[in-house]
């Protein structure tokens, strides 16, 4: 035993920690983002092994297993995850939580699997089914709160479910459509979301965070132009419109893009990673688009682009939100230390080399290889830095005896 009169009688006692509670199915970017990181390093580790010659044991064919669950699988688990804390702040309603986000969940996993071992009518059932049931959610909420201004959320999520059934009908055969025109429309989509949302927070982050960075200013006829341009690229591209019609559009879009973005000071956040993350990733909007013209005119792969949108402005966006989202909603400062901002850059260092693979194909397989693992790393240190603070958060504090 010390000798009590050795103890400094000033020296404040540090509480005693809070015990810590199993906290999963608390909100929904709790599950649904640490499932899309899981699937997003697990699914590309296993396209990685089919490129390397390991074979394949899933009823779809690899690429096109690959395209669908990197829209419907990775995507829409991020989609899921932002849109039902995102509905909570829009409407100040409760979303689902406990039982009904773990049968969401569930729901999502159990097409996962289902996508990879079959059957296919119990795999078209399910999946196909997901957008809508999420749909419903989230029109629930949205109209009980009479929340106008986010109904798009749920309209999209129905168009992404009609994308999904699209989809299964070209597996089936019974659409004439060329092959991939579902997948890619989905992935326009979700573009499309990030340009109305980021639009939003990317310049409100900005200003909030860096109050001397200089005048922030949102356009709304900026945006809404760059919005409008944007769809009619992607309604081009996906109906095979003439080059003299895409190439011109898509390349107006990525202007305004370019000029709507100049006004949020993006050079003033290079010092912030946990800002800088979002506007690299919103600057791959323009880049997309760009890349977009010129495949059109023939001279570039088609898919160049597609990589663009994918893995730089979508898996740049995820790893951007999912990062502060978490940190916000669990109390953390909003900061990103080294396993986020290595994150940030193995995402962006990936999207560039599977770009760029389809711009050397001299160098196609090494690039390609170089994307796959940088991709499952960076979403590999999400995985295992974040699961102890999604899963567990800290309990009540004990009622004094």
């Amino acid at each position: 035993m010390p000798d009590p009169r050795l103890i400094p009688i000033n020296e404040p006692v540090p509480p005693p920690a809070l015990p810590r509670e199993f906290a999963l199915f608390t909100l929904g970017f709790r599950p649904f983002y640490l499932l899309a990181a899981l699937f997003a390093a697990v699914s590309m580790i296993g396209w990685m092994g089919f490129l390397e010659g390991q074979g394949w044991r899933g009823y779809l064919p690899a690429p096109v297993w690959h395209q669908h669950e990197m829209v419907f699988g990775f995507a829409l688990a991020t989609l899921t995850g932002f849109l039902l804390t995102a509905g909570r702040a829009w409407t100040g309603l409760p979303t689902p939580q406990g039982w009904p986000l773990a049968l969401l969940a569930t729901h999502w996993v159990a097409a996962r699997v289902l996508l990879f071992t079959g059957p296919d009518t119990a795999a078209a059932l399910i999946d196909a089914s997901f957008p809508f049931v999420f749909a419903a959610v989230m029109a629930r909420v949205l109209i009980a709160a009479g929340n106008r201004r986010n109904y798009f959320a749920a309209g999209v999520l129905v168009l992404l479910g009609l994308a999904n059934i699209g989809f299964y009908l070209e597996q089936a055969g019974l659409e004439t459509w060329p092959a991939g025109t579902s997948v890619r429309a989905a992935l326009f989509l979700v573009v499309t979301m990030v340009v109305i949302i980021g639009g939003r927070v990317v310049p409100s982050f900005t200003a909030n965070a860096l109050p001397l960075a200089g005048v922030i200013v949102r356009s709304p006829r900026l945006d809404y132009a760059a919005l409008g341009f944007t769809l009619a690229a992607f309604t081009a591209a996906l109906a095979g419109l003439p080059a003299w019609f895409t190439a011109p559009v898509a390349g107006i879009a990525a202007l305004l893009h370019i000029a709507r973005q100049a006004r949020w000071a993006p050079l003033a956040t290079r010092h912030r990673s946990i800002l800088w993350i979002l506007h690299l990733s919103h600057a791959w909007i323009p880049v997309g688009l760009l890349l977009l013209a010129l495949s059109s005119l023939g001279w570039l792969a088609p898919s160049v682009p597609l990589h663009a949108f994918g893995a730089g402005v979508i898996g740049g966006m995820i790893i951007g939100m999912i990062t502060r989202t978490a940190l916000g909603h669990t109390g953390a400062p909003l900061h990103a230390a080294w396993p986020e901002t290595s994150a940030y850059v193995l995402v962006h260092a990936a999207a560039a080399a599977r770009v760029m693979a389809g711009i050397a194909p001299d160098a196609y397989a090494e690039l390609v290889w170089a994307s796959g693992h940088l991709w499952a790393l960076a979403f590999l240190i999400y995985f295992f830095t974040y699961l102890p603070r999604l899963a567990l958060a800290a309990g009540k504090k004990p009622p004094p005896r």
